[in-house]
């Protein structure tokens, strides 16, 4: 029998590059008087921009500018970055990170492809013990977020952490839940067999359209972010009729247009939307997830306004040539945006955590009319830390006695922020929010003037 030679592939060969041209990371509080420059310098490799974007979002910094060029296997990044109250980038820990988590050894930090940060409650993932991971995907309703936590503390399953996002009458979800009693994950296959049969059948409903609803179970760290983006992505919520909200007046639409820059070869996408915060990250995640690659891009914002111009092509190396492929990336895009904007009210609930908390709140929630657009649950040591963005059942904005009933409802046992959300038409062209605390069951002294 003739011997057959395979030829021999050094398996550290693909990291060559990398090793011979280290990515060079450079974090400048000096050029500019009001914002930090992160610049960034490496050899190109697919999804590199959205891992640069994706880990200074996760720091909660505000990308007010960036430019961005990956042409010729090289790939230089500029962003003009901030922190939540506008200032430089000056704590040690923050700069020490992202040159780590950015620079040659940036491959060290991560845990199943997942950088988290070791001083931060979350970064990209939850700080939490062992946990199972559920997805869930499938037509939105009133209370379907109460019914949903109502049957985990049935099941004795406790939620570590969760973050839910509605969209075009669709709702996606990532929660992070342990057994009640052992505080490990839940493994068994009958039980969960079980649990995935009962969220079916609450995310079927009675008036189920004939999407099918789904349920997946994992064990480790997902970037809830990006995941919940894949999901809704997969679930086509940008090929639904908009739901009529205020912000679907034409100020609050994003406008997106897709040109051809036919001496270059490339596809030429520019949005111009309300500015907010991770909008980058979200149109860098989309692009990404829709197999496009961004040679060249500008990011600026101009008051309220975002402007944002990205030469792209397919990864076949093909520019977007049909008016289908066009209006599928402009909805695609005007879909990733409108996933995180949440009209009217969000409430902010902090309390010692407990078993069934997010059922006992969620049904609070229910019974006093609102629901519940979009969610964001974290457990910080003993504490639980909650932001329920909510309108009424009817998707009108919330009024001052249901706040006050509320309250009341709450009683002494948790600490709640009541904010209104600057995006909504009613509220003035201001990056501040009117805020209302209450701390403990106090009362109402005054609420969004």
């Amino acid at each position: 029998m003739d011997r057959v030679y395979c030829p021999y592939f050094d398996p550290e060969y693909e990291n060559l590059s990398l090793r011979i041209n280290p990515p060079r990371v450079s974090i400048d509080n000096t050029t500019c008087r009001d914002c930090t420059l992160v610049k960034v310098d490496s050899v190109n490799k697919p999804g590199i921009l959205l891992e640069v974007v994706q880990v200074l979002t996760d720091l909660d910094l505000t990308i007010s500018k960036a430019y961005i060029i990956s042409d010729g296997g090289w790939f230089m990044d500029v962003f003009h970055v901030a922190d939540q109250q506008g200032n430089k980038v000056t704590d040690t820990k923050t700069i020490e990170y992202i040159e780590k988590a950015l620079g040659p050894k940036g491959h060290t930090l991560a845990k199943d492809g997942v950088k988290s940060w070791p001083g931060s409650k979350r970064v990209g993932v939850h700080s939490i013990g062992d946990h199972t991971a559920i997805e869930l995907v499938g037509k939105d309703r009133p209370g379907l977020l109460s019914e949903i936590s109502a049957i985990l503390t049935n099941l004795h399953i406790n939620v570590l952490a969760a973050e839910v996002w509605t969209h075009n009458m669709r709702v996606a979800c990532v929660l992070y839940i342990n057994d009640d009693t052992t505080c490990r994950a839940v493994e068994d296959p009958i039980r969960l067999s079980s649990i995935e049969e009962q969220l079916k059948n609450i995310l079927r409903g009675p008036d189920d359209d004939g999407k099918t609803a789904r349920t997946n179970f994992s064990i480790g760290w997902t970037h809830m972010d990006r995941r919940l983006h894949q999901m809704m992505f997969a679930d086509r919520d940008y090929e639904v009729k908009s739901e009529v909200l205020d912000y679907d007046a034409p100020s609050f639409r994003p406008i997106i247009t897709v040109d051809r820059c036919k001496d270059k070869g490339y596809s030429v996408v520019n949005v111009r939307c309300k500015d907010r915060s991770k909008l980058l990250f979200d149109i860098v995640c989309t692009l990404t997830d829709m197999q496009y690659v961004v040679f060249h891009a500008s990011v600026s914002s101009e008051g309220p306004y975002a402007l944002q111009e990205y030469y792209i092509r397919h990864m076949d190396g093909c520019m977007l040539d049909t008016e289908g492929e066009k209006e599928r990336v402009v909805k695609c895009l005007e879909a990733a945006i409108r996933r995180r904007v949440c009209e009217g009210l969000s409430l902010e609930l902090c309390a010692r955590d407990k078993v069934g908390l997010l059922s006992e709140v969620t049904r609070i929630l229910r019974e006093n009319g609102l629901s519940v657009t979009r969610a964001d649950v974290n457990t910080v040591g003993e504490k639980a830390k909650n932001v329920f963005y909510v309108r009424d059942a009817s998707g009108n904005p919330v009024d001052t006695n249901t706040i006050e009933g509320l309250c009341k409802e709450i009683g002494h046992t948790m600490m709640l922020n009541v904010k209104k959300d600057p995006s909504s038409s009613k509220a003035p062209e201001s990056k501040k929010w009117a805020k209302t605390s209450f701390f403990f069951g106090g009362l109402l002294e005054k609420f969004l003037a």
